[in-house]
């Protein structure tokens, strides 16, 4: 069973973000970059069909020399191998395309990348993958298993859960729930040392026209001062929550 994560290298939560260029490109002077969560969780799952049915686990994602780092850590994680697409990740459905371009030529049986990615939250490249190669897609998945060449995911629906089947090839949406957070895998000293022996497979990107492009980016407006109201002070209460707030 051949297994391919999408890894995509995001800015870590505690980083501080800014602008540049008129607020249309993202500030990268500073920031401290991981794997993305909803990533990481696929990829530890994958880590476990590795081990328990032998399965072979290689990590893929779109990005320059920057990005590697991210891919050693998966590698250091468990991976047996890593491919990064020499391409900048500009919009999703670019990225899916180049992503698709690999998984074909690699006859994988598991594509899982996470359902979004931290940094935009866009949310489209897995189901792009998924109807570029005509693969079975399962999206929010938070549960799967592998019998032979039939893959039963569960995913979160409103107000429960929906058990499906597929049969392989198929592409995974992950999410939080297919592994939890305290299964996630922190790299050992030997891992680490042998990611850094592995190559990184450099493949250039595919002709793809890019179609969006970010113009403006906004930070959230900062908060307004909180205002203390005394206990027994309901009358003002009412009328701030009324006429200032207007939430009443």
């Amino acid at each position: 069973m051949k297994i391919i994560v999408c890894i995509s290298h995001v800015p870590d939560t505690t980083s501080k973000i800014n602008f540049i260029n008129g607020d249309s490109e993202f500030d990268t002077n500073g920031v401290q970059y991981v794997i993305n969560p909803n990533d990481e969780f696929g990829l530890t799952r994958a880590i476990w069909f590795q081990e328990q049915q032998g399965a072979t686990v290689t990590v893929v994602n779109v990005g320059g020399p920057e990005t590697e780092p991210t891919l050693r850590k998966a590698l250091a994680i468990g991976a047996n191998d890593a491919i990064r697409i020499n391409a900048n990740p500009k919009e999703g459905f670019y990225v899916a395309q180049q992503l698709a371009e690999v998984i074909k030529a690699g006859s994988y049986d598991i594509v899982i990348a996470g359902k979004e990615s931290l940094d935009y939250n866009g949310g489209m490249v897995p189901g792009m993958i998924a109807g570029i190669l005509g693969y079975d897609f399962i999206n929010s998945c938070a549960g799967l298993t592998i019998d032979g060449t039939k893959a039963t995911g569960t995913r979160e629906i409103d107000g429960g859960k929906e058990t499906l089947t597929a049969s392989l090839p198929i592409v995974i949406g992950s999410q939080k729930g297919l592994v939890e957070e305290k299964d996630l895998r922190i790299p050992n000293m030997r891992g680490i040392m042998t990611a850094r022996t592995k190559v990184i497979t450099v493949v250039e990107p595919i002709a793809a026209n890019i179609n969006t492009k970010a113009v403006h980016f906004e930070k959230p407006a900062p908060k307004s001062a909180v205002k203390l109201i005394a206990a027994d002070n309901l009358d003002e209460l009412i009328h701030l929550l009324h006429n200032e707030a207007k939430v009443i």
